[in-house]
């Protein structure tokens, strides 16, 4: 467009002759109008030229230093052009959609594997608990405690430590020694007795009566009997029981009566059966040894303390106090027992003692009930009590005990 000739709109605006306060604001708006024309041509053509015919000046660069420099211009074109940094953009995660962490703040393989170990050795251990559970079922413990309740008089404290040292060691079959139970006593407390429940126990819980083996020494190694012969018969007998019970993955029961009468060749073997350097076979067994050695040391104690724990009641409560004193003074006369019994053999000193201590009067009436009751008498108490009446007793602190505890009742019923 030539600069001498008006553009239409002017002319059109030249031949409308309205009022000046028209005519003013239609040249602005034509005038703002070329102005923009020309802007929007020289934007869109980098060679276009300015209206007055000038030449158009370069734009600066504004990466170009505007200052003072030591660089010349062959050394600034030289240069390699700055790489523009790239602004991080900020993640946004949409609402509805699934987040994810980045790449950098994801968990290594390393840690994922540490949780796997973990997860697997937990498994592992609930696994062995559960194994032990099982172990422990198979004996039938809780119906052992109950049959020794029910058919034991006398011997509460006894009983519960008995049950309590096969629930420990009976939790798993693999052992690094044997269970040693010796059970200390004067004669007719109920060693003997409590030996022939636990036998008739484990033969029905193993269902093989080959695993549970039952030696009396005035029945197996009688006076003339040489002593060497014994410990043969005695060794090749308890390694075979063994022997056996480890090919079926079972822990035999070995219940040896009249221990106070066995010759030293053979509690020597026994000792020997203890010994860490004989075969693992050994190390998982369960040895009873019913002695009547310290019987007169337990009779001595417990007159001596019969007023340290008084009688139970009628109802069958006892206080904190006198079960606190109980526990002592059995703790005691353990520690008694086993310095005496030292004395005799080394045998006692690794063996776990269970004393039985004197039965009352009232418990010899209950074991005159069981018998008749046994017998098929009617247990009739003024009768128990009558019978019970013809024994012998000590008497200390108000309190009655049998001499011969249960040992005459079996005779007795016999003649009614």
């Amino acid at each position: 467009m030539d600069r001498g000739q008006p553009s239409p709109e002017l002319a059109v605006a030249d031949h409308v002759a309205p009022g000046p306060s028209v005519i003013a604001p239609v040249r602005a708006v034509v005038r703002l109008r070329r102005r923009v024309r020309l802007l929007r041509k020289r934007c869109f053509s980098p060679t276009a030229v300015r209206p007055d015919s000038e030449p158009r000046a370069p734009r600066a660069d504004p990466f170009q230093p505007q200052f003072f420099t030591f660089d010349g211009p062959a050394e600034l074109s030289s240069r390699p052009p700055r790489k523009k940094r790239r602004r991080s953009r900020m993640v946004l995660y949409p609402e509805m959609s699934r987040k994810y962490r980045p790449r950098a703040e994801r968990r290594s393989r390393a840690q994922r594997c540490l949780l796997l170990l973990v997860a697997i050795v937990g498994f592992q251990v609930l696994n062995a608990i559960e194994n032990l559970d099982d172990n422990a079922q198979r004996y039938d413990l809780d119906g052992l405690e109950k049959a020794l309740q029910r058919a034991v008089f006398g011997q509460q404290a006894a009983v519960e430590r008995i049950v309590a040292l096969l629930r420990d060691y009976l939790a798993t079959h693999v052992h690094s020694r044997p269970l040693l139970l010796a059970l200390h006593g004067p004669s007719g407390v109920g060693k003997s007795h409590v030996g022939r429940l636990l036998a008739r126990h484990f033969r029905a819980v193993l269902e093989d009566g080959a695993l549970v083996l039952q030696y009396h020494a005035r029945h197996h190694c009688p006076e003339p009997r040489s002593a060497e012969d014994c410990r043969q018969e005695l060794a090749r007998r308890v390694a075979d029981v063994v022997a056996r019970a480890e090919a079926e993955e079972k822990t035999p029961l070995l219940v040896l009566d009249d221990v106070e009468l066995l010759p030293s060749a053979l509690l020597d073997e026994l000792h020997g059966f203890l010994q860490p350097q004989r075969s693992h076979h050994f190390h998982n067994a369960i040895y009873v040894l019913l002695s009547g050695n310290g019987g007169a040391e337990v009779t001595r104690f417990v007159l001596q303390n019969a007023s340290r724990a008084r009688a139970p009641r009628a109802d069958g409560a006892h206080g904190a106090g006198a079960a606190a004193v109980a526990a002592q003074a059995e703790e005691e006369l353990r520690a008694s027992l086993r310095a005496l019994l030292v004395r005799e053999h080394p045998l006692w000193q690794v063996a776990t003692i269970v004393p039985f201590l004197l039965l009352d009067k009232g418990d010899v009436v209950n074991c005159f009930r069981d018998e008749m009751a046994g017998e098929g008498f009617y247990p009739e108490q003024a009768r128990a009590e009558l019978l019970a009446a013809q024994l012998s007793y000590y008497r200390a602190a108000g309190r009655e005990f049998a001499v011969t505890g249960c040992k005459q009742v079996v005779a007795t019923v016999n003649l009614l």
